[in-house]
């Protein structure tokens, strides 16, 4: 598919990073699946009225993705290519104990990115990017509650931004990004409460 979308389908999607997970800040984690340190009612009380009532809503499986998805609605689709990347051997390990050299290519050639035992960040981004083609058929209001990584990389290729200045898009936790797809291209509407 053209990395463009077509100009004759119009689609305001709605990007909501889960809310923070309980886990300490020092630790390495991705698709570990991690509860919740806020509670997942409170946040979606506050993101639903951003939202368009009749949006198709689609999450992670993952714990923090999946509680916030639910309290925002009823029916909600789980699609497991909208989960985290995978980091391997890093998962759950202090970043202080991971190489530094590890991290050169995590900042220089993001897609070249692999942990020890991981996933290809490439590979992430093919497999949140056919989600995202998938679930965007036959709707104009698209919410998608994932991670950081996954949103990072949709936002980047949707806006047209080399991989490498995908790591500059940061989502904050439980909060919501529009990005409004029209007869020009994707338009990035801003972040919200």
């Amino acid at each position: 598919m053209n990395e463009m979308l077509r100009l004759s389908d119009p689609l305001d999607l709605y990007l909501v990073r889960h809310p923070k997970p309980a886990v300490d800040p020092a630790l390495c984690y991705g698709v570990t699946d991690l509860p919740v340190a806020e509670d997942p009612a409170a946040c979606a009380a506050r993101i639903t009225p951003l939202l368009p009532a009749q949006a198709h809503i689609v999450s992670s499986p993952l714990l923090r993705a999946r509680l916030l998805a639910e309290a925002l609605s009823p029916s909600v689709q789980q699609d497991a290519r909208l989960a985290e990347l995978d980091f391997g051997e890093w998962e759950l390990k202090p970043f202080a104990d991971i190489p530094a050299s590890g991290f050169d290519v995590w900042g220089s050639t993001l897609i070249d990115f692999r942990a020890p035992g991981g996933e290809l960040y490439a590979d992430m981004a093919a497999r949140v990017r056919a989600a995202f083609d998938d679930h965007r058929q036959g709707t104009t209001a698209l919410v998608i509650v994932a991670h950081n990584g996954p949103m990072r990389t949709l936002t980047g290729s949707l806006l047209g931004l080399p991989p490498a200045r995908w790591l500059n898009l940061e989502f904050e936790f439980g909060r919501v990004t529009h990005l409004a797809i029209g007869p020009l291209g994707p338009k990035l509407r801003g972040f919200n409460r």
